[in-house]
């Protein structure tokens, strides 16, 4: 049996920080993502060719750190399903993909979806989408060894067209929402700042996150309003842990705030708390990085309604709410200031919300 499978990307509304706090997020799925043509083997290899690069790994007793680079994510996928009970066996996949590398808009979690939906079609397994996320991001973890939350791989294989998805977190509970940008668009901008989400300031993020809950006397910092930060000083007596924490409760609040807004047709509205979250992102959270900064700046100076970085942080991407006959004053604005500094070129992509994995 053969057959080609796309999983996308993902761009976050809002909602950054939040996934690991049993939080609330809003993703789109992009047009864009990891495509993946594949054959069934009848023996327990998986082939795994991308690029010019290509890797070969034996199923049976395949276990963490047995394979490294970009052949761990597709491998880690396959050995989770095998260990959540699903039989599938060996396989050659070739994968393509018109999804930039480390923007921001997970690229790894496209990799992981196109493979559990290529992998569970090939073998005729029914696997529920929730689940099947669980288990990417299981792959991730132990794999890949980047200690993500759910959203990515949540977005990969739940979004639909036209739609954002309100994700919970801890309940995994989701809900499709209208993306109605009446005139205007999400325009990403590849700040061209490479980053690594195994670097060890996202696992410090989150180790900070845990520490605060602890102390509170709360399961996750999700369990947090934003009257609950007044009293948290006397609880907290680390600055940082405070700001993290007064990060991931107001950007819940953002997020819910959002929802109501994106219904109610307000996007002025909406794109002031994209770059609020930017702010909190910047000062409370400190996972932007100067591009960022500056891209930001230089689309809210042309017209963009709101702006914020987008992903863990440490370089990538921003995404900027912009009306449609502002977008080329917003893309020279950034290339400008860009240019300025000597910094390399950006990229510039209209993120259009596409549909979640599946077989083509």
């Amino acid at each position: 049996m053969s057959g080609r499978w796309h999983a996308p990307g993902r761009v976050n509304l809002i909602g950054e920080h939040t996934d690991y706090n049993d939080g609330f997020v809003l993703p789109f799925a992009l047009s864009q993502g990891v495509t993946v043509e594949a054959d069934r083997r009848d023996d327990d290899v998986l082939e795994l060719r991308s690029e010019g690069e290509s890797a070969s790994v034996v199923l049976t007793g395949l276990r963490p750190g047995h394979v490294t680079g970009w052949a761990a994510y597709p491998a880690g996928v396959a050995a989770c399903l095998r260990e959540a009970g699903y039989p599938v066996g060996g396989a050659t996949l070739r994968f393509s993909s018109d999804l930039p590398r480390g923007a921001g808009l997970s690229s790894s979690a496209a990799l992981e979806c196109a493979t559990a939906v290529a992998l569970t079609g090939l073998y005729g397994i029914d696997v529920a989408r929730p689940e099947l996320a669980v288990i990417a991001q299981r792959a991730e973890h132990e794999y890949a060894g980047v200690p993500c939350g759910i959203m990515d791989q949540s977005a990969s294989l739940l979004c639909r067209t036209g739609h954002a998805l309100l994700l919970d977190c801890r309940t995994g509970e989701s809900s499709a929402l209208p993306l109605d940008l009446d005139g205007h668009l999400v325009l990403v901008v590849d700040t061209r700042a490479e980053h690594s989400l195994a670097d060890a300031a996202y696992a410090e993020r989150r180790t900070a996150c845990h520490k605060a809950a602890e102390l509170l006397g709360v399961s996750a910092l999700r369990d947090l309003a934003v009257a609950d930060l007044d009293a948290a000083p006397a609880r907290l007596d680390d600055p940082t842990l405070r700001r993290r924490t007064r990060h991931v409760v107001t950007e819940n609040a953002r997020v819910a705030r959002t929802v109501r807004l994106l219904e109610d047709g307000d996007l002025r509205q909406v794109g002031m708390l994209l770059t609020a979250s930017h702010t909190s992102l910047r000062e409370d959270f400190e996972v932007s990085w100067p591009e960022a900064d500056v891209a930001v700046a230089a689309a809210l100076s042309a017209g963009a309604l709101g702006a914020r970085m987008v992903g863990g942080g440490f370089g990538g991407s921003i995404l900027a709410l912009v009306p449609e006959e502002a977008a080329e004053a917003v893309v020279a604005a950034v290339e400008t200031a860009f240019a300025v500094r000597s910094w390399t070129a950006p990229s510039f992509l209209e993120a259009t919300a596409g549909p979640g994995a599946r077989a083509l």
